[in-house]
């Protein structure tokens, strides 16, 4: 479906842009095309990878006009821009909804106005009962996904949701690294704290899955192991030799939850289980509703949602054979310098 195809990826210079980028720099796409506003970050890429195949726009998804001009004779659109910092998105709640939901407006109209082929946008499970500016944001954006979807007959759009993406820019893992290599102490926020755990990898697969199966309006969940912070930072400190090293509970920042949710009850009644993936099909009545049609087999009352608390836990050991399929892991275990993961 991609030979001699141009696939555009916005947020190209993020650690989602960077592991799509990679997945399909040695495919048979014609081009790919990179939209950001961190020109130093493209001048790394384009120095780094040094192929043809790879253009640059430097824009932002807030304004129209930019994000048409990298549009333009695109087949398929990865949307990854985003504002994802929880605590930053808390002081600045506007910043939050101009880049995760007007952004994303931006996005899609020029995808349907250019007749792209398939658009998939990347989604958080702190979309799922959203208690924090970051989350509330991309629930709004997922909003914006299906209903644009409804609308729009020739560009297929849907979404992928994941959970915690270990050692990207921004995450714990390379934070509790560098104390630990600086003879800090741990700073857990919360140590019964989970989180769903996954692979850049893992990301990406479910990025190719949305656009080889993806229809109109859905949204993919991978499924997931979790574990605690605690299990975490146990087997980091295991992993570098340190069993020891001390660990300091700091309590939760602004806008953090105890355990997240990749889907809802109410998805959960509608979703398909798909094996390694779970499908969530938009709701495809109109305003005008009808006759109530019971979805499914399952009552809404009798759901439960699939959160990090009742997903498969992983100990200690379970949690660094994970942390060791990492490049960055691998490359701190070797006694190397790494750069988080992109």
């Amino acid at each position: 479906m991609f030979s001699d195809k141009v696939l555009l990826i916005t947020g190209g210079t993020g650690s989602f842009g960077n592991a799509v980028l990679r997945r399909f720099l040695n495919s048979d796409l014609r081009e790919i095309r990179i939209l950001s506003r961190d020109e130093k970050k493209q001048d790394d890429m384009r120095k780094k990878y040094n192929d043809p195949k790879l253009k640059f726009y430097i824009g932002d998804v807030r304004d129209y006009q930019s994000v048409l001009n990298a549009v333009r004779g695109a087949d398929f659109i990865y949307h990854a821009a985003a504002l994802k910092q929880v605590p930053s998105c808390e002081f600045h709640p506007l910043e939050a909804v101009k880049t995760n939901v007007f952004g994303t407006e931006n996005v899609l109209e020029a995808a349907i106005t250019c007749g792209v082929k398939r658009v998939v946008c990347l989604s958080t499970d702190k979309a799922v009962y959203p208690i924090n500016a970051m989350g509330i944001s991309k629930a709004m954006m997922e909003k914006v996904v299906v209903a644009k979807s409804r609308s729009s007959s020739s560009t297929v759009i849907c979404a992928t949701r994941y959970g915690n993406v270990m050692a990207s820019r921004g995450s714990v893992i390379p934070l509790f690294v560098d104390q630990i290599r600086a003879g800090k102490a741990l700073t857990l926020t919360d140590p019964h704290m989970t989180r769903f755990m996954m692979t850049l990898d893992d990301a990406v697969d479910l990025v190719l899955y949305a656009f080889e199966h993806g229809n109109a309006g859905d949204i993919f969940v991978q499924k997931a192991p979790a574990a605690t912070i605690e299990t975490l930072a146990r087997a980091l400190t295991g992993l570098l030799e340190v069993p020891t090293h001390p660990i300091n509970v700091i309590g939760t920042r602004h806008g953090e939850k105890l355990y997240e949710v990749l889907l809802s009850r109410e998805e959960m009644v509608a979703a398909q289980d798909l094996g390694g993936y779970y499908r969530v099909p938009p709701d495809l009545r109109d305003l005008n509703y009808g006759k109530f049609v019971e979805q499914g087999e399952v009552k809404i009352s009798e759901a439960v949602d699939y959160n990090s608390h009742n997903t498969t836990r992983l100990d200690v050991l379970g949690m660094q054979q994970l942390l060791m399929k990492l490049r960055f892991m691998q490359a701190i275990a070797g006694g190397e310098h790494a750069q988080p993961e992109e």
